[in-house]
């Protein structure tokens, strides 16, 4: 079992609650959630609490994570689109800081379920179609009918058009989940082949040489990976958010 490289998954039950049959149970996967946000919060209000003009250094990432994610949203949805910026930022920070706290070991990576990542992307994608619906009324429905297209090609790019938007979540959510998934399934697994030749005496550790190096530079790159994922999930989010603002480019 120490050695199943797909247990480190595996969602148990910590306060087993359930009401009028519905499992309302807190597991190890609620657990890091509440971490995780604990953790990101913490990190902002402890970085900018004694905040001066010339920062520290927890503050100046803190102000630097804070300006990166403006610029993004004003690039990818206008400045119309910094009314989200709590969201996104917020989206950010969760994506980010659970995707660290996935890399201690022993710990539980929180976007490796695909029901979270399904439900974040399932909150951006509604409030979309939520926000664009309240400010456009039916003009949102724009956003299917990209300008410029030929009356004959209309349907077929208006069908193409709908399917790709309802993709979305889907597309969003399995990109997190994947990446997260497999470097974590993968990293697991060298580490398994050195930890099992390290049994195996002089020859088995000198075996091991070759996985140990893999599994440090595996370690390095999930841990860009897990950046590289919150950036992603950030930046698709502002694009997203550019048609509720933005509806078919207008």
């Amino acid at each position: 079992m120490a050695n199943d490289p797909t247990h480190q998954f595996q969602i148990f039950k910590i306060v087993p609650i359930e009401v009028g049959g519905i499992d309302f149970s807190f597991t190890n996967a609620s657990l890091f959630m509440v971490a995780t946000v604990a953790c990101a919060a913490g990190f902002l209000y402890f970085s900018t609490a004694n905040r001066g003009l010339i920062p520290g250094r927890s503050q100046s990432v803190a102000e630097l994570s804070y300006e990166f994610i403006a610029s993004m949203l004003r690039e990818g949805a206008g400045s119309h689109g910094m009314k989200f910026f709590p969201m996104v930022f917020s989206l950010f920070m969760f994506v980010l800081t659970a995707n660290l706290l996935g890399m201690f070991p022993y710990f539980f990576t929180v976007t490796s379920q695909i029901i979270v990542t399904f439900a974040l992307a399932l909150f951006v994608i509604g409030t979309v179609v939520v926000y664009g619906f309240y400010k456009h009324g039916l003009h949102f429905l724009n956003v299917f009918v990209p300008s410029g297209v030929p009356g004959v090609l209309l349907p077929l790019v208006v069908t193409i058009e709908i399917i790709s938007f309802l993709s979305r979540p889907i597309s969003l959510s399995v990109r997190l989940f994947a990446n997260m998934l497999a470097g974590h399934i993968t990293l697991k697994v060298f580490a398994g082949f050195v930890a099992s030749l390290g049994t195996l005496g002089a020859i088995g550790i000198g075996g091991a040489t070759l996985p140990l190096i893999m599994t440090v530079a595996l370690t390095g790159l999930e841990f860009l990976v897990a950046f590289l994922q919150a950036y992603v999930f950030a930046v698709l989010t502002c694009m997203y958010l550019n048609d509720a603002v933005h509806p078919g480019g207008h």
